[in-house]
């Protein structure tokens, strides 16, 4: 139990390791997402619009405000008659008065959700702007990842230069020895071998950079050791549907339009409401009695700004003409979009014939390599000979891995393309 449990372990732990040393692209971009400073900014646009939203409808509370004033005036009402037998007190001429206000909205055609709703559509705006600028987040990752990933590829492809010249030296030095070839094509080989080093060299540097960038973008700390996943080709449909935030955007900006004229129209609309005044003061609203007591006004107003009516027209048709610039600019995207889609599914179409004849060049190059490397041991051929011949043959592969990844990589620019 003891050592199947410690196997366990041993297992589990590998599987961690495996899985932390190993990314696909899908991880990338989701760890990108999360990374980013700009989504953080999702979450403080969605509180504000929270706590701008609530303040608006608040304005269905009832509005108090309350007023202090203590005056003296120049001069006073008074009656410019006597009656016998009858004293009227002159008003003082210091006055004071503090009272409260309380006005409670019950109609106001509208106003304060048509201001929510613009307020809502003004910050679902600037979310959808944040959603825009990750779709270029995605296009950062998903060019990095894939020169990793070609880059990857191309030290594979060295590696096995490497062996094929590493295989040819050991027979050419048992040919020196034998006194069958010069030195002079021994030392050509191990010439051809430094210089296929030092491209090892410059790639592994290239890849050190490129997965620097990388874990920044994801945050993460990205070594020698990290593995890039090549993900599995993708297919479409025949009509493919596009679904960028670019058009969620300018939805949003019809919605604040539609918003905005909601909001005009609520302007010429009469408004009702009720009112109470009440308060302590001298004099009070009894302007015969010259001293302090309490008092109150209640009662219904309603209000009607004809001004409004001025700039009405005139706002219908900037609004109206706001929206045909919206459906323009949609228009517009969706034209481009569906260009660059075509585009796209004309390379990915030529990309996959390429590889096709990559394939058979290939091949070909083999049959060719394998001859000239038996004419090479036999001493029928120059070392230059031979690495021409090997260097026809990494073209022909390096051209295949190209246009593999290429292939790959398009698909994925596709897919972000289409917002799919």
């Amino acid at each position: 139990m003891k050592r199947i449990f410690i196997l366990s372990m041993l297992l589990l732990l590998t599987d961690y390791n495996y899985s932390q040393n190993n990314l696909t692209i899908e991880e990338c971009f989701e760890k990108a997402r999360v990374n980013y400073p700009l989504t953080k900014q999702k979450e403080l646009i969605e509180r504000t619009k929270e706590l701008t939203v609530s303040n608006v409808w608040k304005s269905y509370f009832p509005q108090i405000n309350i007023t202090a004033q203590a005056t003296y005036q120049s001069d006073v009402t008074s009656l410019p008659v006597t009656f016998p037998g009858l004293t009227i007190d002159k008003l003082s001429r210091d006055q004071y008065k503090i009272f409260a206000d309380v006005t409670q909205t019950i109609f106001d055609g509208s106003t304060i959700s048509s201001q929510a709703g613009l307020q809502e559509a003004l910050l679902e705006v600037d979310q959808q702007k944040v959603e825009v600028e990750l779709v270029k987040l995605k296009e950062r990752v998903n060019n990095i990842y894939f020169s990793i990933l070609l880059v990857d590829e191309q030290i594979t492809q060295n590696d096995l230069i490497k062996s094929d010249l590493n295989s040819s030296i050991k027979k050419l030095e048992a040919a020196y020895l034998n006194g069958v070839v010069a030195k002079s094509e021994v030392d050509l080989i191990k010439a051809e071998y430094l210089k296929v080093e030092q491209r090892e060299l410059e790639l592994t540097s290239t890849r050190s950079f490129l997965l620097n960038n990388l874990g920044l973008l994801i945050n993460e700390k990205l070594d020698e050791t990290t593995k890039l996943l090549i993900p599995a080709e993708v297919s479409f449909s025949s009509q493919t549907e596009i679904q960028r935030p670019e058009l969620d955007l300018l939805s949003a900006q019809k919605s604040l339009i539609e918003n905005q004229n909601w909001l005009s129209n609520s302007k010429i609309v009469p408004k009702a409401s009720l009112f109470f005044q009440g308060g302590y003061g001298k004099p009070t609203l009894n302007m015969l009695k010259n001293n302090f007591d309490w008092f109150y006004i209640a009662g219904i107003r309603f209000s009607w700004s004809l001004s409004n009516l001025y700039s009405y027209s005139n706002d219908s048709e900037i609004n109206d003409l706001a929206k045909l610039t919206v459906d323009a600019q949609k228009d517009a995207f969706l034209l481009n979009t569906n260009i660059n889609l075509n585009q796209q599914k004309a390379e990915l179409i030529k990309l996959k014939e390429m590889i096709k004849v990559d394939e058979e060049i290939i091949e070909l190059r083999k049959s060719i390599l394998n001859a000239a490397q038996a004419k090479l041991d036999n001493g029928t051929i120059t070392s230059n000979d031979y690495l021409r011949e090997l260097n026809a043959k990494d073209s022909a592969q390096q051209s295949k891995i190209l246009h593999k990844i290429q292939l790959l990589q398009t698909q994925y620019n596709y897919k972000i393309t289409s917002g799919n």
